[in-house]
């Protein structure tokens, strides 16, 4: 199978990316490599894939979805049977500062993808929506039958219109998508401004951490080879339609299209305090802690519901979290060359 993977540089696309390429597919990868953060870790990505056993069949190509004409050039190019769109502005906190930013990526660069499939016979369509689209729901756990009307912003709300934009395509023009909305992804290689990462560099430095919600928060934390693997899974089965979706009961979750919506999480929300600990347990550093309100945009907690991805794909979460967090640390002294945390 021949797959476009979107984002390709980033922490969720690198890793699938390589899982493809390891069970023998032929995998295009895209990303423009913006300075949103360090470009250097975007490139080490990129080595690491070039560098794998069956990199021969990887090809890198720095474009940007936002363009139009380069994404038309390059589906009409590749007819790829795949696609996989992980690019994107990612962020809640960003979204505040920079709203235009997740407009032209999110929602315009998703239209391009949505055109490039349906113009060029691409069997099925994967995408990255979010656990931030719950927004204002407090009911737990969070479940892909509920509403998800009153998103808190711009980046839930942007990952809401990709998931209504692409039932109008399935509708339309019986394009094949599926949505995953991811909780709360964390391991090797993650974004500088996760909170993993995030975390771990102000603790190395002995600089103060800042916990939002007074510490309060709880996570669905979700390592990232779980992620990957219920990725690949729903990739391998495009949704047909749901037969007994009723009008008059509709369950926003599927659709008579091939359409479909999935949580992928772990299931198992946990105290931010707990995470926190791990991280210092395996760097042997106590965190100084800046203790702060709930932050604008931000959810108190996230819990996902997977019922669904279990019983479609079978989709099981292996990971435990202090076993993730000591293979980040791991990662994070090796990446990073800190000599000093090395034992």
């Amino acid at each position: 199978m021949k797959v476009l993977v979107t984002g390709v540089a980033g922490f969720i696309g690198s890793v699938i990316a390589e899982k493809l390429l390891q069970r023998g597919d032929e995998v295009v990868g895209i990303d423009n490599l913006n300075d949103y953060y360090d470009v250097s870790l975007k490139k080490a990505r990129l080595a690491r894939i070039e560098s794998c056993e069956k990199s021969a069949v990887f090809r890198y190509i720095k474009q940007d979805i936002a363009d139009r004409q380069g994404m038309e050039n390059l589906f009409a190019a590749e007819q790829f049977d795949a696609v996989i769109n992980l690019a994107a502005q990612a962020g809640v906190r960003y979204s505040l500062e920079n709203p235009l930013a997740y407009v032209e990526s999110n929602i315009t660069g998703f239209a391009h993808l949505l055109e490039g499939c349906r113009h060029n016979n691409v069997k099925h369509f994967v995408y990255a929506s979010s656990s931030s689209i719950y927004g204002l729901n407090e009911s737990m756990p969070f479940s892909v039958h509920d509403n998800v009307d009153h998103p808190v912003s711009l980046y839930a709300a942007s990952k809401k219109s990709n998931e209504l934009m692409a039932h109008s395509y399935s509708h339309l023009y019986g394009l094949a998508t599926t949505g995953l909305r991811f909780f709360t992804v964390y391991g090797p290689w993650s974004r500088p401004d996760m909170a993993m990462l995030k975390f771990t560099h102000k603790m190395v430095a002995g600089e103060e951490i800042d916990v939002y919600n007074h510490g309060k928060h709880r996570r669905d934390f979700t390592y990232i080879d779980d992620i990957v693997d219920g990725v690949v899974r729903v990739l391998d089965k495009p949704p047909t339609g749901n037969t007994q979706w009723d009008g008059k009961n509709p369950d926003p979750a599927s659709s008579p299209a091939p359409w479909k919506i999935y949580n992928i999480g772990n299931q198992k929300p946990l105290e931010l305090m707990d995470y926190i600990k791990s991280i210092e347990k395996h760097l042997g550093i106590k965190a100084k802690i800046n203790y702060l309100p709930l932050q604008a945009g931000d959810v108190p907690a996230t819990y996902a519901d997977i019922e669904d991805l279990m019983t479609d794909v079978n989709y099981r979460p292996a990971m435990d979290l202090d076993q993730g967090v000591k293979n980040f640390v791991d990662w994070y002294k090796d990446y990073y060359q800190t000599a000093s945390l090395k034992t």
